[in-house]
């Protein structure tokens, strides 16, 4: 008698993994139902190979690749699978047409994987939930959900359009970063070289004048000689800030404090926020629109939030869920930002003197505003949440637009008068003495 393994929701929403010995896969369900459970996922259990059989298979095919797949690889996949379904072909065919077509790397070894896995009995959602390098959580609920409502080539559908989305938006704000960012570094380059190697060449030359030199050239010379003499802190300062973080974020505590300062910082924090309102929103509509359980759905929608602080947030509205209240109510309650020792750091660290102040008077703002709750509401009571949440991303998505413009826009004249201040500073701190010395001559 074959042995099924599952995992399932009892009747507090607790997530249960178990065997049970059944006949069929159906006898199997029954008798989990008959248990008090909620099916979610359930397979054979297979026989280990021996190991001559995982010799003989064991990366065949396969080449070395490092980290995960990209976003912008994944989309163009789930794009091209979702149109092979709609034209009717078998998945299986559909997966190897796109695994030969597939670059070395991630996707083709995953690719390699599911293949194998398909040929072995396991379902599509259960082959991809053991490549989680390149079909995480939310990926594997909604292809689970399309197999089980029979509508795959929909799911499929859906499902990249909601990767396209997610990647137009990702690509705005890095598109809108590349400019800053890179004029940042060069003037930095130009800057250094300057005080490397112009400016101690003409304190040579002012040395010879015996004569005071101006304020402007004194304090120039200053910073140069700094630069000269601490030259490794230029590059070390933005890296060691850069490893503080990574290591204060190693920490529930310190994410969740460093999270709730890039919510809250001026002008950056609302692009930070929206983004994720949208995304989060999004995602919570794709899955509630696939069929994905509301309990499931939050949870996926919470471990791919990627901020401590609406991780917190989604959790409690989970937990109120499993409690018997709606969505709305709890997410208007729960959505206050706090307070926290650790954000209170990084706002005296990075905004000194007026930072803390600052921190105290964005407390009791809310990260979900009255618009969301609002929609949200309407969609539970009309039974058009998946809807609601659309429209709540896609408006979130427009304010991210705007947003970047105008920043784009208010930065770019701020990065002009600021280079053009610290040249016309340097030029004028140069050139002071060699006008004092010409009116001596004269």
């Amino acid at each position: 008698m074959p042995t099924y393994q599952f995992e399932a929701m009892d009747a507090t929403g607790q997530e249960i993994k178990d065997v049970v010995e059944a006949p069929s896969e159906d006898e199997a369900q029954a008798t989990i139902r008959q248990m008090g459970y909620f099916v979610t996922k359930i397979s054979v259990k297979k026989a280990r190979k021996t190991r001559a059989e995982k010799k003989t298979t064991k990366n065949k095919g396969k080449t070395f690749a490092l980290g995960g797949v990209k976003m912008k690889t994944l989309t163009t996949f789930t794009r091209q699978l979702s149109i092979l379904q709609d034209a009717g072909m078998p998945i299986l065919r559909s997966l190897k047409i796109l695994q030969q077509q597939a670059k070395p790397g991630a996707l083709k070894n995953s690719l390699i994987d599911v293949c194998e896995e398909i040929e072995s009995g396991a379902t599509l959602s259960e082959a991809m939930a053991k490549s989680p390098k390149a079909f995480n959580r939310l990926y594997v609920n909604m292809i689970k959900a399309g197999e089980a409502g029979g509508a795959l080539e929909v799911i499929l559908k859906r499902l990249a359009e909601f990767q396209e989305r997610a990647e137009a938006l990702r690509r705005k704000v890095k598109s809108a970063l590349i400019y800053p960012v890179t004029v940042v570094l060069f003037a930095s380059g130009i800057l250094t070289f300057i005080m490397y190697k112009i400016v101690p060449a003409f304190e040579k030359i002012f040395a010879g004048f015996d004569a005071k030199l101006p304020w402007m050239t004194d304090v120039l010379i200053k910073i140069s000689n700094g630069v000269v003499a601490y030259w490794y802190l230029i590059p070390g300062i933005p890296l060691g800030i850069w490893l503080f973080i990574k290591l204060v974020r190693k920490f529930s505590a310190g994410r969740l404090g460093w999270d709730m300062f890039m919510l809250k910082l001026p002008i950056f924090g609302q692009l930070v926020e929206k983004n994720i309102v949208a995304r989060t929103t999004r995602t919570l509509g794709t899955l509630v629109a696939s069929g994905v359980p509301i309990l499931e759905a939050l949870h996926i929608t919470r471990e791919t939030s990627g901020n401590a602080v609406f991780e917190n947030l989604y959790h409690k509205v989970y937990e109120a869920i499993r409690e018997g209240e709606t969505i709305a109510q709890p997410l208007k309650e729960n959505s206050k930002v706090g307070f926290h020792p650790v954000a209170l750091f990084f706002w005296v660290t990075f905004i000194p003197v007026i930072g803390a102040l600052m921190y105290l008077m964005k407390l009791n703002q809310r990260v979900m505003d009255d618009m969301v709750v609002n929609m949200v509401d309407v969609g539970e009571e009309t039974g058009e949440l998946d809807t609601m949440l659309y429209k709540v991303a896609d408006t979130f998505d427009d304010e991210v637009k705007v947003l970047t413009e105008g920043l784009m826009s208010l930065m770019e004249p701020l990065l002009i008068i600021c280079l053009g201040g610290a040249v016309g500073f340097i030029v004028v701190a140069l050139f002071m003495p060699l006008i004092t010395l010409i009116q001596t001559l004269t």
